[in-house]
């Protein structure tokens, strides 16, 4: 399922499990069954009732889960610790790389992969009033390459987060609506940028300078509200304006 097809679906779901059932089935069609979310500093109104905090909601092997659940092991997980450290996606198989993970740390991550959480990635969300959230990827196999698939995972990641706050945070008044009007050069330029072109590569497509490429994608963000190009997009498609 491309992008704007995801969007679609996700515009027609009005339950959270429906919402996250449809994003863990695109994520299985990558090749990355495995997923959760969940928020880290701030208590979401809306979330599974199975799954205790800072889950919102979460698709795992049922005996990892029971253990990650019953020893509380988000308070030393390494990728719930160092989600605010990171602006973009980052994989699990890095993390000892660029932090001096204590004992703990490596003990959760090494648990999670015997118990089938193989070559993780997760996505930080980063919200109003400095809200964090994080969108959580692995796969069962042992050959997965979540570099491969993370671009298309954070985009999905992006939309789905977007869409559950539609849900979560549901506005009869139509004034709550919002309207976002796109200049075309920036709608195309936005339309690129959703195909995972660079500014470098629009520029040569609009064959206008990459300067300029950045100028329009900036100014779509500012109107969209977003703080980045992939989060600028998602919220373009959901709504309409792409």
């Amino acid at each position: 399922m491309d992008l704007f097809s995801f969007s679609e679906c996700a515009n027609q779901t009005h339950s959270l499990r429906a919402l996250f059932e449809l994003l863990v089935g695109c994520a299985t069609k990558e090749g990355f069954s495995e997923v959760a979310y969940g928020a880290l500093n701030f208590v979401e109104p809306l979330r599974l009732a199975e799954y205790p905090p800072p889950t919102v909601a979460v698709k795992w092997p049922p005996d990892w889960c029971d253990r990650y659940f019953k020893r509380k092991y988000h308070t030393i997980d390494p990728v719930v610790r160092r989600t605010p450290m990171h602006s973009r996606p980052f994989l699990w198989d890095q993390l000892a790389d660029h932090y001096q993970l204590q004992p703990d740390e490596r003990r959760v991550l090494e648990e999670a992969r015997e118990a089938g959480l193989k070559h993780g990635m997760s996505v930080p969300l980063f919200g109003p009033l400095g809200r964090i959230s994080v969108v959580s990827f692995a796969s069962a196999f042992d050959d997965a390459d979540p570099q491969n698939r993370i671009g298309h995972l954070n985009a999905l990641a992006c939309l789905f987060h977007t869409a559950y706050s539609e849900i979560a945070r549901p506005c009869n008044d139509s004034s709550c609506e919002r309207k976002v009007a796109l200049s075309k050069r920036e709608i195309s330029c936005m339309r690129w940028v959703a195909e995972g072109k660079s500014s470098w590569e629009i520029g040569k497509i609009l064959e206008i300078s990459e300067n300029t490429v950045n100028f329009h994608v900036k100014n779509a963000m500012r109107k969209l509200g977003a703080t980045s190009r992939i989060q600028a997009v998602a919220i373009a498609i959901r709504l309409n304006v792409l």
